[in-house]
């Protein structure tokens, strides 16, 4: 079993979720305002590829749809922003893998361009009171708390398996400065409510900085060999 315990199960998880996806999911959309002003469309993101792209025949939307790992985010063209929505990035189980993402995600988008995304807290607490419980709702699962790792897992009768590793604030604050981005907003909530010790989710959107003139000019002269 790897560092990410097994990867096949996790991915797993999701196939054998199918259509208790969209019913589990369908009352999660407060981000989705929030994303809009930052400059997201009209949507989220889509749980599967396979019901994406049938949902887009459907409306007449034309999407571009990649499976891929978000440590490895390549595109064709900077883009003007990137999301991360639905708590996604709590699936990376370590601080070497978040910076990796962030990395990735800097180098994706242009100078200027912004990176929106949303995670919450761990309540120790609630995950303790729930550790060992099964619940019938969406699909038949049991509730995992690993306390030293900050580690949730969601365990379907089958096996398949999904795992949460948490961070602080002050962990995803780090990665914003490490990584070198700028703090544009950080919100309590996807109402922007403020964010204080109560909180219950953060939500952050940040901004690659504006390339100084040299750099821009710089980053678009042919390579010499001497400079490789």
């Amino acid at each position: 079993m790897s560092r990410y315990r097994d990867e096949a199960a996790a991915v797993n998880w999701y196939d054998e979720l199918g259509e208790g996806y969209q019913t589990w999911s369908a009352h999660m959309s407060e981000d989705i305002p929030l994303l809009r002003r930052a400059g997201a469309g009209r949507g989220r993101t889509a749980g599967m590829l396979d019901r994406a792209r049938a949902d887009g025949i459907k409306l007449g939307v034309e999407l571009e749809l990649r499976l891929g790992d978000m440590r490895d985010l390549l595109v064709n063209d900077p883009a003007a922003l990137v999301c991360c929505p639905f708590r996604s990035l709590l699936h990376l189980p370590t601080w070497a893998d978040r910076r990796r993402t962030f990395e990735a995600v800097f180098r994706a988008l242009r100078p200027g361009g912004r990176f929106a995304w949303n995670a919450f807290p761990l309540d120790h607490r609630a995950a303790t009171s729930l550790d060992g419980q099964h619940h019938s709702d969406p699909v038949p699962h049991t509730v995992r708390y690993s306390v030293g790792t900050n580690r949730v897992d969601l365990i379907l009768d089958s096996g398949a398996t999904t795992s949460r590793w948490w961070a602080t604030l002050n962990e995803w604050l780090g990665l914003i400065e490490t990584t070198g981005f700028q703090l544009e907003h950080a919100y309590g909530g996807f109402d922007q409510r403020p964010l204080d010790d109560g909180s219950g989710e953060y939500v952050f959107v940040c901004r690659r900085p504006e390339a100084p003139k040299q750099d821009l000019e710089r980053e678009r002269r042919p390579r010499r060999k001497e400079d490789l």
